[in-house]
């Protein structure tokens, strides 16, 4: 019996053992995710049928998983507050895996420290403001951020070439976290945004009326909005009204607007008409469209709109992310079930609020969704560092009922009609990349982006008022109508300029003046009262200067610049002691006297060994040296050159001499027949170490010029007029007037047309910029006025108005330009003097050569003796004064005197075997070193006989002893 029992038991063992093991192998794992939205709105409406149809279809495909996700819906009516209490509720209660949603990026700043506190994934769809995903790393945004299209719509931006754009987003989260992502992406087109108009979520009419009205009187015409489809829809409707959607109106809403833009009534549909925008890209697929199919057929009574237009991305979103979520819970695998599943209404106790521990799925969970990769509806999902990766935008044309697509851009290859990735041309922004667009009053001009503001005000333009130069700039009084009348040359070439843009302008000229009719100050408080925007722009004869450009903007220059210095014109002294000096300059006279010297002393060197003419005593030599090449000035030399390197030397000399002295004969000829007019003063650096005065014209830059040049305030002198500029030129310096006067080239040279025949220009010309005109910062005018100033430039225009201005003065009859002196400088003789020196250098290397290698053994002795330096030179130089027979050269003959031309001691010819000769002799070998004495000797014996030789064969009859 109790065999029995025991069988019985063990069968009933196993059998519960199988059970429990085929149950723990059958079941699924849940996981509990919550999910806040605002069930009220058309995107959380929207959001919940395609999370509930995405949970169908991924079970339906994969229903061999072992997990499921319970979804536990909670409202938020709209309300950061209530999103919270649902999130706590989910955690505390609930204890949720996840949390999809919320809806807002301003529910999301509350909702997300909470998932962080519990390390539970928060996953929206919906909230997209840049700053969300970089607080905490259990926030996901599986959406793409708002940042990511900044880069689109400063790509049309760009390719309007839009200067100046005016940004109107609402104050929210939202709203705010685009701005400084936008503000870099204008900056990087070289695009300003001149004014940001804030709203806020809950704006009146009346406060959208009031900023739109001070938006119409801003000059710019580009406007783009960031804000909620309501807000929007508003704002639309209140600028058609007040006339904002007409002709000239660009503006480009962000993706948010464009993708629940259907969902807008009529009359906003039609007050949108014209307007650009963009949105994410959605690549077709056959899964997409049967996607919208199933969701048009299913009632959502909650969600009006759906079914009769176009699905929105955040469904995609909420669809793509509901699948992302269920492939991360496939991969965590099997989990314990939680302890408490509570779908009923928050019940939360105070005092323990936050009472709620870690979840241990939840960072699992984090780290496979984080990793998920797959093919949505919306593209292709993946997550980069807790955020979805951008992806291409299109560009968006609002007409009629519906949406046009323009064009695609893409990060790397910019706009595009067609989205090719085979291209090889990188970011392209033109707008001949995108297909015909139609603007705000049906128009298909592109608008400029900015007008003259429609409340009729026009452009002040400021003139600045000068007493003398009135044919650049003239403000005179008209009696009659007790008027200013503003006119010269400088006035027709702007009014030219703002007839030849393409569009109107009214402006109106206003002298800076004060009430007396005096000028109000200097060019640089007038352009200060531009950059203050008293003044719309200023014109006139305004140089541009690097400090001025810190405060506005100038166009291109239409005068030329340069500053040049004008000084009263002296004449020559033809009756100058000094005066035969003056054809030539100092560096040549000195240069000329040096090569003088060098070619004497060449020829000496080179015929003293050979020629009877260059031999003698030191005197001789010295004069000789000196004498030679300045004898040949008039070729008066008589020295017979007997040596072929001084003949070549000698030719190349007479060619340089016969150059020279026509030259200089020539101009000083000139100097004594005609007068020479010549600069008072020459340089700066003469005018500032003489403490001369200086002048330039009143309010003029040239003051801060003549600083930085080096003169003292004290030295500076301002004039109005050119007539008091041609009386302090006319004192000078020591009679209380100016020694030189600085201007610009124009009024320098207008000045000089009236006065050349005393005045002239020296030194040289320092460059500066020319004269332009003047605008504010930022200004949209100053590209295309500089275009008209380019294209009056080119036709001609500009040339003759100043042909009309500036060449009605007559001719001045002053002296003649030529007639300035001139002095020939180095320059002109450099090649010269090179080939001179060359030859003599070449032929002096060739001769010294000559003689080493002839006279090797001798210097070998010299140079291997045990003798001091000194005697090794002086033997050298003596062994090289003695006459050199071996040339076959003839003796010269004695003059009729009967005096030997040789008269060096050891030179002089003596009889053979006299006495005084051995004397001779002896004292040469002596004065040599003892090593050298029989060597010298014999050198010394054998050329006294050889001289005896040869004076025997000459003829020449010797002295009795």
């Amino acid at each position: 019996m109790k065999l029995i029992l025991l069988f019985c038991a063990s069968l009933w063992l196993c059998s519960t053992f199988s059970n429990s093991q085929r149950s723990f192998h059958n079941r699924t794992s849940n996981f509990q995710v919550g999910v806040i939205l605002d069930l009220k709105s058309v995107v959380g409406s929207m959001g919940l049928s395609c999370m509930s149809i995405a949970l169908s279809d991924f079970y339906s495909i994969h229903s061999n998983y072992s997990t499921r996700l319970s979804l536990h819906v909670r409202d938020s009516q709209e309300q950061a507050i209530e999103a919270a209490a649902a999130g706590l509720n989910l955690l505390k209660d609930v204890k949720v895996d996840a949390i999809l949603g919320p809806q807002k990026s301003a529910q999301a700043n509350f909702l997300m420290d909470l998932g962080d506190r519990a390390q539970v994934p928060i996953i929206s769809f919906s909230a997209t403001s840049p700053s969300l995903h970089t607080r905490t790393p259990y926030f996901v945004q599986a959406a793409q951020g708002d940042d990511t299209q900044v880069g689109a719509i400063a790509a049309i931006v760009k390719a309007f070439q839009w200067s100046r754009v005016v940004m109107i987003f609402e104050d929210s989260e939202y709203g705010s976290g685009i701005v400084p992502y936008l503000s870099n992406a204008f900056q990087d087109v070289n695009a300003h945004i001149s004014y940001k108009s804030v709203f806020p979520v809950s704006a009146s009419d009346e406060f959208i009326l009031k900023e739109l009205y001070k938006m119409m009187t801003l000059q710019t015409r580009v406007f783009v909005v960031h804000m909620s489809h309501t807000l929007g829809a508003r704002l639309f409707l209140k600028a058609k009204d007040i006339g904002m959607m007409e002709k000239g109106y660009a503006w480009i809403i962000t993706s948010g607007l464009v993708d629940l833009a259907y969902l807008m009534d009529s009359d906003v549909a039609e007050a949108m008409q014209g307007v650009l925008g963009v949105k994410p890209l959605i690549p077709k697929s056959e899964q997409l469209r049967s996607f919208s199919s199933r969701l048009k057929k299913k009632s959502l009574e909650k969600s009006p709109g759906i079914g009769r237009a176009d699905l929105s991305i955040f469904g995609l979103w909420a669809y793509d992310t509901l699948w992302a979520l269920a492939m991360a819970a496939e991969r965590v695998g099997l989990k314990e079930p939680p302890k408490t599943l509570e779908n009923s209404t928050v019940n939360l106790n105070v005092s323990d609020l936050f009472n709620f521990g870690n979840s241990e799925v939840g960072p699992k969970l984090l780290k496979a969704i984080s990793e998920t990769k797959f093919e949505g509806l919306s593209g292709k999902f993946r997550l980069i560092d807790g955020k979805m990766g951008s992806s291409s935008y299109q560009i968006i044309n609002m007409v009629g009922n519906g949406q046009k697509e323009v064009g695609i851009w893409n990060p790397s290859l910019g706009i595009r009609r067609e989205l090719n990735w085979n291209t090889t041309t990188h970011d392209t922004s033109s707008r001949e990349n995108m297909r015909s667009i139609i603007w705000p009053g049906d128009s298909t001009v592109v608008p400029k982006g900015w007008e003259v503001p429609m409340s009729g005000k026009k452009l002040r333009i400021g003139v600045p008022v000068k007493a003398g130069f009135t044919d650049f700039v003239r403000v005179a009084k008209d009696t009659q109508v007790n008027a200013r009348i503003i006119s010269g040359f400088y006035i027709d070439v702007f009014k030219s300029v703002m007839e030849a843009l393409p569009y109107s302008v009214p402006y109106e000229l206003l002298p800076f003046e004060n009430p007396d009719g005096s000028s109000a100050g200097t060019y640089n408080d007038l352009i200060y009262q531009v950059f203050l925007q008293n003044y719309d722009a200023a014109i006139g004869d305004i140089t541009i200067t690097a400090n001025r450009s810190k405060y506005v903007d100038f166009t291109l220059p239409f005068a030329e610049g340069g500053v040049i210095s004008i000084v009263p014109i002296t004449y020559e002294d033809a009756n100058d002691i000094w005066a035969f000096l003056k054809p030539l300059k100092k560096e040549l006279w000195l240069t000329s006297i040096a090569f003088f010297f060098l070619t004497g002393l060449a020829v000496w060197i080179l015929e003293h060994r050979v020629s009877s003419a260059f031999r003698g005593p030191p005197s001789q030599h010295v004069g000789m040296i000196f004498y030679f090449p300045f004898s040949t000035l008039v070729f008066a030399h008589r020295e017979r050159i007997v040596n072929n390197l001084a003949r070549l030397v000698v030719v190349v000399w007479m060619f340089v001499i016969l150059i020279l002295n026509s030259t200089y004969t020539a101009s000083l000829s000139s100097r004594f027949t005609v007068q020479r007019l010549q600069p008072a003063i020459t340089d700066v650096s003469e005018l500032i170490k003489n403490r001369d005065f200086v002048g330039c014209q009143e309010g003029s830059f040239i003051v801060d010029f003549l600083r930085k040049k080096g003169f003292d305030d004290s030295r500076i002198r301002t004039y109005t007029s050119p007539y008091d500029c041609d009386e302090a030129l006319s004192r000078g310096s020591k009679s209380g007037g100016i020694s030189a006067f600085y201007d610009v080239i124009p009024y320098s040279k207008l000045f000089l047309s009236k006065h050349c025949d005393k005045y002239m220009t020296v030194g040289p010309t320092y460059r500066t910029d020319g004269f332009a005109f003047v605008f504010p910062k930022g200004s949209p005018l100053v590209a295309d006025v500089s275009r008209a100033v380019i294209e009056l430039t080119e036709n001609g225009k500009i040339m003759e108005m100043e042909q009309h201005w500036l060449r009605n003065e007559q001719t001045c009859a002053g002296p003649d330009d030529n007639m300035n002196s001139i002095t020939i400088s180095l320059q002109s003789f450099k090649g010269l003097f090179a080939i001179t020196g060359g030859v003599t250098a070449v032929s002096l290397l060739i001769f010294i050569a000559s003689y080493l290698y002839k006279y090797r053994d001798f210097h070998r002795r010299v140079s291997n003796s045990r003798i001091t330096i000194w005697s090794k030179v002086v033997a050298i130089c003596r062994h090289f004064d003695q006459r050199d027979l071996s040339s076959g050269q003839p003796q010269d003959k004695l003059p009729e005197s009967g005096i030997s031309p040789n008269t060096s001691s050891e030179n002089s010819v003596q009889p053979p075997n006299l006495p005084r000769n051995h004397s001779n002799s002896n004292e040469i070998v002596s004065s040599a070193p003892e090593e050298l004495h029989d060597a010298t000797t014999a050198t010394i014996h054998s050329s006294n006989l050889e001289d005896m030789s040869a004076v025997k064969h000459s003829g020449v009859i010797l002295p009795s002893a």
